[in-house]
């Protein structure tokens, strides 16, 4: 995870490197992809089951990345979820990590698509607040990435691996803990309108956000050492 904005905030926590958990969550989707390509209903469902959270997380940062407004990430969300199981059979990789960077390469021609249509029906000049340049995979990692030159094509791969354990963790986290990562880590807003948004003070923010740190550090650490 990149460094919170501010220097008054210590760092977010980064993803765990591969562990034995981690592989077999990969071989999970992995058998759950080979299935949902023969036919299994059952296990196409549950590969998207277990990618929606991850797909959201996406959503959210590329929307943000695009659009300097407030913009439900749900369509998106949905939108990319329908064109993924419309475009299955399109799908030529193999891994988790490859099925991971195709949902996220839908996620961001939709954020990047959504960015035009704003931008030619918004009354105000919003070409200073859209950036125009639809990145691939390579060049749209999240800041829940560990900081790295261009990475390779594996480490592409363990990166989407990555950001899955992070959007996981997030789902099982307190709603308000969830929220305020969301908000602060990912659509990076100041503390002053993630208080806004939240209802709450700044300061109370504040020290929220070092608790929601301090849990979804405790999620990631628990999943590396789980067998």
């Amino acid at each position: 995870m990149a460094r919170d904005i501010g220097t008054d905030s210590p760092p977010a926590p980064q993803p765990p490197a591969a562990t034995a958990s981690t592989v077999e969550r990969s071989a999970r989707i992995a058998g759950w992809l080979e299935a949902a390509r023969r036919g299994d209903e059952a296990a196409r469902d549950r590969l998207f089951d277990a990618c929606r959270s991850y797909v959201d997380l996406a959503a959210r940062y590329h929307l943000q990345r695009r659009l300097q407004a407030k913009v439900d990430a749900s369509d998106i969300v949905q939108q990319s979820l329908l064109e993924a199981h419309r475009g299955f059979e399109r799908f030529t990789g193999e891994t988790a990590g490859e099925w991971l960077a195709w949902l996220k390469r839908i996620v961001v021609h939709n954020a990047f698509d959504e960015a035009k249509r704003w931008r030619g029906t918004a009354k105000r000049d919003a070409g200073r607040e859209v950036a125009l340049d639809c990145a691939d995979d390579r060049s749209s990692a999240w800041p829940l990435d560990p900081a790295s030159a261009e990475p390779s094509p594996s480490q592409h791969v363990l990166r989407g691996e990555q950001e899955l354990l992070v959007a996981a963790a997030l789902e099982r986290l307190p709603e308000d803990h969830r929220d305020i990562i969301l908000l602060r880590n990912i659509e990076r807003l100041p503390f002053e309108e993630v208080a806004r948004r939240m209802g709450r003070s700044a300061g109370a923010c504040r020290m929220l956000w070092m608790r929601a740190i301090a849990s979804l550090r405790d999620q990631l650490a628990a999943h590396a050492t789980d067998r």
